[in-house]
């Protein structure tokens, strides 16, 4: 029998979900739980079973009540938030949705959340604000997480031998025009940080996407940089995408890519959400198809929607070799399946085997093979 697929449309083995969606809010604000239970009334395929404001709250009603998912703020009183969710991670896994304040500390322990075993963390709307994007936002992610499948997140050993430095474009043995070019969203964090924790430091630079909220990207870049042999840092406007170097896009900014006289620099702007994100994939990938073409490796990873369909096609028509995350190893088969419903995809590979797949595809285009892309 084959295994489930999960895929946007709430499909699974063919027969749709209609069950409601069983939500349980755990939120040290008064204020907040009813601004939650407010927005989340008119979708009546979700059922806000109950909002408690402490986790010992949360364990009794959880324990008391069928809950599909979880929504979980980091600070609260008795037990801090992100201890409670390890300990739901390590004895009865479920899906949890963090919802955070940006503060500094809020954003550092928000990146821990969803190395902890979090589906998602959203960042929780100013009092003025308009909560129409926010709530949009978080019913789509309690959809998704109520049947995405549960993934412990396995350790991973970072090898000694690789020292952690910027390797100097002269001693890379690759094409300079050679780029990896990453994107994912929903579950992308772990993935990310399990291909980049497998690379060796002398690769052509890497640029990727991860839909994370403003301010937050600079801690999920940071994690990644004590963890991994690259350099791993959040992108700046005019960085240079060195070998040896992964940069990371910025929340609510958008990434791109241009070949400047002999080197790839970055350029970030503020334009319009693109799939409704921004950064997109889509934007990193069309600007590679320009200034890279062939010689761009470009990744598609797990996540929600079809952001990055579009642009690897367009890499793909232009000889890129791409890559896909199988269906299996995804936490939520979106962008990836897009991308291989538009013809647009090379390899389908499971996440575990995608480092390997990038270190042979780079070494079928050395200098000697590679074209030179105008």
């Amino acid at each position: 029998m084959n295994a489930p697929r999960i895929t946007e449309s709430g499909i699974f083995n063919g027969a749709t979900m209609h069950k409601p969606v069983r939500v349980l809010c755990a939120d040290a604000s008064a204020f907040f739980r009813k601004f939650l239970a407010d927005i989340l009334r008119p979708h009546h395929d979700i059922d806000l079973v109950g909002c408690v404001n402490d986790p010992y709250d949360a364990r009794d009603q959880l324990q008391a009540t069928p809950v599909d998912v979880l929504t979980l703020d980091l600070d609260m009183p008795r037990m801090p938030g992100l201890t409670f969710l390890k300990l739901i991670m390590d004895r009865k896994p479920m899906p949890v949705i963090i919802l955070s304040s940006l503060t500094p500390t809020g954003s550092q322990k928000a990146i821990e959340a969803l190395f902890a075993g979090a589906f998602a963390v959203l960042e929780k709307p100013a009092v003025a604000a308009n909560t129409e994007a926010f709530t949009e936002k978080l019913v789509k992610n309690i959809r998704m997480a109520s049947i995405a499948p549960l993934r412990r997140r396995r350790p991973l050993l970072l090898n000694p031998c690789l020292p952690k430095n910027n390797v100097p474009a002269s001693s890379s043995c690759y094409d300079p025009r050679q780029i990896i070019a990453l994107g994912a969203s929903t579950g992308g964090t772990h993935a990310l940080e399990e291909i980049l924790m497998k690379l060796p430091v002398n690769l052509p630079g890497i640029v990727a996407v991860q839909h994370i909220p403003a301010g937050f990207s600079a801690s999920f870049a940071a994690r990644l940089n004590r963890n991994c042999a690259l350099e791993v840092r959040e992108a700046k406007d005019g960085d240079s995408v060195l070998p040896g170097t992964a940069l990371i896009a910025p929340g609510d900014r958008h990434m791109e890519v241009r070949w400047v006289r002999d080197h790839y620099c970055i350029h970030l702007h503020d334009g319009p959400p693109v799939q409704h994100q921004r950064p997109s994939v889509d934007v990193l990938f069309e600007s590679l198809a320009i200034h890279a073409g062939s010689t761009c490796v470009a990744v598609l990873l797990t996540g929600m929607g079809r952001d990055g369909a579009a642009g690897m096609k367009r890499l793909h028509d232009l000889q890129a070799h791409t890559i896909a995350q199988d269906a299996d190893s995804s936490v939520v088969y979106g962008m990836a399946r897009k991308a291989v419903e538009l013809q647009a995809v090379d390899e389908i590979v499971p996440l575990e085997n995608i480092p390997g797949v990038l270190l042979k595809t780079l070494q079928r285009h050395t200098p000697a093979t590679s074209s030179s892309h105008a």
